[in-house]
């Protein structure tokens, strides 16, 4: 199942069809894999009486596929989402957290779909439980992108640590931390004229902005021995 970029349900490459209210249910239940019903219900349903959301909550899963194992299982007063149906937010999520935790950068044909491209959770919907779920989502990529983008360069793959930091600077322009990792990759490469030129810029910006200078930022001039005049 895809909720990063528009929801995608498919069973053996082949996409299958729900109708809305079983998107929704579905999409709860797989992000947070365990769920109560009466959370669910009033969730999903908050604007009717709790009667018709129970009512809601007992006829939606009856209208989601059916095969040799459901796909959403009662267990107790909760709903659980099925251990086979993968969903590409929690591959998104173990990969980024393995990147923030140091373990190193994967392969490029495996880094998870969303990180580099920056999909978004379910755009269009605008369900108010998915505000946080965003956030947090938009938060772990803008670490994973920066712990990323620094480990790349110290792996020389100098290419796709660019990519990373400029990723993170296009979803937050004033990130110091992604800034800091575009000047070292163009200083590995070899290319002092970026770098400065990538430094000068970011400084411009947040002194227009009024924005207090990062010192990890700051300090690389003096670090790498530039000497730098005012323009």
């Amino acid at each position: 199942m895809r909720l990063l970029g528009h929801f995608r349900l498919e069973c053996g490459a082949e996409p299958v069809e729900l109708c809305r209210n079983g998107q929704r249910l579905l999409a709860f239940v797989a992000l947070r894999r365990r769920v109560s019903r009466r959370v669910l219900a009033g969730t999903l349903w908050p604007e009717v009486t709790e009667e018709h959301a129970r009512g809601s909550l007992r006829t939606t899963p009856w209208k989601l596929p059916r095969g040799d194992q459901p796909l959403v299982r009662c267990s107790g007063d909760s709903l659980v989402s099925a251990d086979t149906l993968y969903v590409d937010v929690h591959a998104f999520t173990e990969t980024a957290l393995g990147v923030v935790q140091g373990g190193g950068p994967p392969p490029a044909a495996q880094l998870p779909q969303g990180l580099l491209r920056g999909e978004d959770l379910l755009p269009g919907w605008d369900e108010e439980w998915l505000l946080p779920e965003r956030e947090r989502l938009r938060q772990l990529r803008l670490h994973a992108l920066d712990a990323l983008a620094e480990a790349l360069v110290h792996e020389g793959r100098l290419a796709l640590a660019l990519e990373a930091a400029w990723e993170s600077v296009r979803a937050e322009p004033l990130r110091g931390s992604a800034h800091r990792a575009a000047v070292s990759a163009h200083l590995a490469e070899g290319n002092l004229s970026e770098a400065v030129r990538h430094y000068r810029s970011f400084q411009r910006l947040r002194e227009e902005l009024g924005v207090e200078p990062f010192a990890r930022f700051t300090r690389m001039p003096a670090r790498h021995g530039w000497r730098l005049t005012s323009r």
